[in-house]
């Protein structure tokens, strides 16, 4: 199996970002790449360790949280065709405050650290893919920050549903209520008048 079909899906994704990227510099990628698989609940990152790579999930899906006070606190969720890192622990190489596990069982096409800075000094389009992708985190990072800040409860939650419609039918209700920094118990009630709202009106006649 060559490189290409190996990593398709990140090929995939590249290409959407940029593409120009030639058959030479996919080549020079793909050679520091790596495949890892993860068991649903397996942790990919626990805190106080440095986060040695970027991961793509080929297929799965990954939540990030902090632990505090034995209590999980949700800041992202990844599914297919997206990248996942603590990127703070990445870039500095310092120690990790996050965890990251498996909500399902997941494949990931890594890249680590000493692997992803040489692309940098060979590839000139890695350079502009890597500013491609952190932009798009750092507007994911704006806009869950906005959103805390402006939108109620129900809001957020109504908003998240309609960026994100898998996460009804694959993330546990408890991770989401994490996530919304609400309990369960209350995110059961927005989601019982949301759906109240959305029954049509009974005709009378």
């Amino acid at each position: 199996m060559d490189i290409a079909e190996k990593y398709q899906k990140l090929r995939m994704f590249y290409k959407q970002l940029l593409p120009s990227l030639t058959e030479d510099s996919w080549e020079i990628c793909g050679s520091v790449l790596s495949i890892r698989t993860l068991k649903k609940g397996e942790l990919l990152l626990t805190e106080g360790n440095v986060c040695r790579h970027v991961s793509f999930v080929n297929h799965g899906l990954l939540s990030m949280y902090y632990l505090r006070e034995g209590k999980e606190k949700r800041v992202m969720f990844c599914n297919e065709m997206n990248y996942m890192s603590d990127y703070k622990s990445f870039l500095l190489q310092e120690l990790s405050e996050t965890y990251i596990k498996a909500i399902e069982d997941t494949e990931l096409v890594e890249t680590d650290y000493d692997g992803l800075q040489m692309l940098y000094k060979k590839v000139p389009e890695a350079n502009l893919l890597g500013r491609l992708i952190a932009e798009e985190l750092f507007i994911d990072i704006c806009k869950r920050t906005s959103a805390e800040a402006n939108e109620t409860i129900n809001q957020r939650y109504n908003n998240l549903l309609k960026e994100k419609p898998w996460l009804a039918q694959r993330v546990p209700q408890y991770m989401i209520a994490s996530y919304l920094g609400i309990t369960p118990e209350a995110l059961s009630r927005i989601k019982s008048r949301t759906v109240k709202k959305k029954k049509p009106a009974m005709a009378l006649y």
